[in-house]
């Protein structure tokens, strides 16, 4: 990692820091689906209005243009307050808009950026399907055009805030006689689409953002395909490339804060005497440095993208579970009542899984970075 001592770059934290401090919402995100949803337009639009939307894309779409080292200059301060995150819109800045702004046509681009950056719009995700969530390629969900428009039926699973969300961006397969790899097309979805249901699913955390999307006979015009007709394949390693590095950047900023909270919550109860503990949080808390040292290396183009975005996948993703179960020892038997330490391991479990599990992010390390064999 390279580190960075720039004059132009603190007075650009110093402006950051000094606008979240005076525009970030002090209440919580509410709980209530539709509040929540309100929330997020409305700090999305608060963003906007006040310049920083977009703050590394380009501004012929309506960003500041500013490099990616700033995007996380500003994400570490909106971290460092306590700003909420980017909630429903997670999905919308982190890579459905890079998708679009990347791979889509002038339209496309002119119809939904700006109403991303304004706070209009949540997106959603429809890649995951049952049995085909690791093996993305085997999705069996089918798109069969129709004169100018594709009829989709199938089903989708993991679509985290479709019950938010306006647009959806989806996978479907085109091509059913093309390899399994080819024939998939990347297509632009109104959630309010006659044909299409979505079911809410409630997890282990007592959450239930997660969803399950049904489609049958949902019309979408072809004009919605991103890239090339039963090109989607590559346009989706485009979006998982965006998702794995600066769409989840903001996510892993904070662990540093997560295991400063956890120390301060062992030395309340008296813990940081005991030896094991302080080993523990001293361990966690390097491997968090470590993990915002990654950031840094990614963003500053020192290392392979590929290979700082799969590191940080895995690291990042088990780091999570080992804080949070050392939470539960620090809590002991005050862990078992519902609170957010104890709501924070639960939710931990799909850490690994999401955004593609650990096991093929180190496939992807092993063949396409390291080049072993398969």
């Amino acid at each position: 990692m390279e580190l960075v001592d720039d004059k132009a770059l603190a007075e650009f934290r110093e402006e950051a820091r000094t606008w979240i401090a005076e525009n970030a919402p002090t209440e919580p995100r509410p709980s209530d689906d539709i509040e929540a949803r309100h929330f997020d337009c409305a700090w999305q639009a608060r963003q906007y209005e006040g310049g920083w939307a977009g703050v590394a894309w380009p501004e012929e779409y309506g960003g500041r243009g500013l490099s990616p080292l700033q995007q996380m200059i500003w994400y570490e301060e909106m971290v460092r307050a306590g700003a909420p995150s980017t909630g429903s819109f997670t999905v919308a800045l982190g890579h459905a808009g890079p998708t679009i702004i990347a791979r889509g046509t002038p339209e496309q681009q002119a119809e939904y950026l700006p109403k991303i950056l304004k706070g209009e719009t949540p997106w959603c995700q429809g890649f995951s399907e049952p049995g085909s969530g690791s093996d993305l390629a085997s999705l069996r969900t089918r798109g069969v055009i129709d004169g100018d428009e594709l009829v989709v039926n199938g089903s989708k699973i993991w679509t985290s805030f479709a019950h938010q969300a306006d647009y959806q961006e989806l996978l479907v397969r085109t091509d059913p006689d093309a390899p399994k790899h080819k024939g998939i097309s990347w297509v632009i979805l109104p959630m309010e689409t006659p044909g299409l249901t979505v079911r809410r699913i409630r997890t282990i955390d007592g959450n239930a953002h997660f969803c399950e999307c049904f489609y049958d006979d949902v019309r979408v015009p072809l004009a919605n395909v991103v890239g090339e007709l039963n090109d989607g394949w590559r346009v989706a390693m485009s979006t998982l490339s965006f998702e794995r590095g600066m769409g989840y950047l903001a996510s892993r900023l904070t662990v540093i804060n997560e295991v400063d909270r956890l120390v301060e919550e062992a030395r309340s109860r008296g813990l940081l005497e005991d030896a094991r503990i302080a080993e523990q949080l001293a361990f966690v808390r390097a491997e968090a440095t470590a993990v915002h040292a990654l950031g840094y290396d990614g963003v500053t183009g020192t290392s392979r993208p590929e290979l700082v975005a799969a590191v940080n996948q895995v690291f990042n993703g088990e780091l999570g579970k080992r804080i949070d179960r050392l939470a539960t020892d620090i809590l002991g038997t005050d862990g078992l009542e519902r609170g957010g330490w104890t709501t924070g391991y639960l939710s931990s479990f799909p850490a690994t899984i999401a955004g593609g599990t650990k096991d093929i992010q180190k496939n992807i390390l092993g063949e396409r970075v390291l080049g072993l064999p398969r």
